[in-house]
């Protein structure tokens, strides 16, 4: 994992994209820390470049669904295990294999 703090996002406070993680604050939560740890997790168990695939159908399936740039945002399962259990320090030790798959389709 490499941090960037610092880095000129728009509306997002952290982005991750194997092996980086870009933050827009020079401070960087731990919050926010944990979150972007989930994503490079999910990232790795899908082999990387399926995980970007993945992600993007699972965006553009919910935008027509709920014809809102954010609410697909908040629909994708990735993001959705990720922002369930930020404040889960512990997490990522006791997370089971391809732990987003319960929250798909649960809008």
């Amino acid at each position: 994992m490499i941090i960037i703090k610092g880095f000129p996002l728009y509306k997002i406070s952290g982005i991750t994209l194997w092996p980086f993680v870009l933050i827009k604050s020079k401070k960087v939560s731990k919050v926010l820390l944990n979150h972007e740890r989930i994503h490079l997790r999910q990232q790795l168990e899908l082999l990387i470049l399926p995980f970007y695939i993945w992600y993007l159908t699972e965006w553009l399936y919910w935008l027509v669904i709920k014809k809102s740039w954010w609410a697909a945002y908040d629909n994708i399962s990735f993001e959705k295990e990720a922002y369930f259990h930020e404040s889960d320090f512990d997490y990522l030790q006791k997370r089971k294999l391809w732990g987003f798959l319960k929250f798909i389709g649960k809008s």
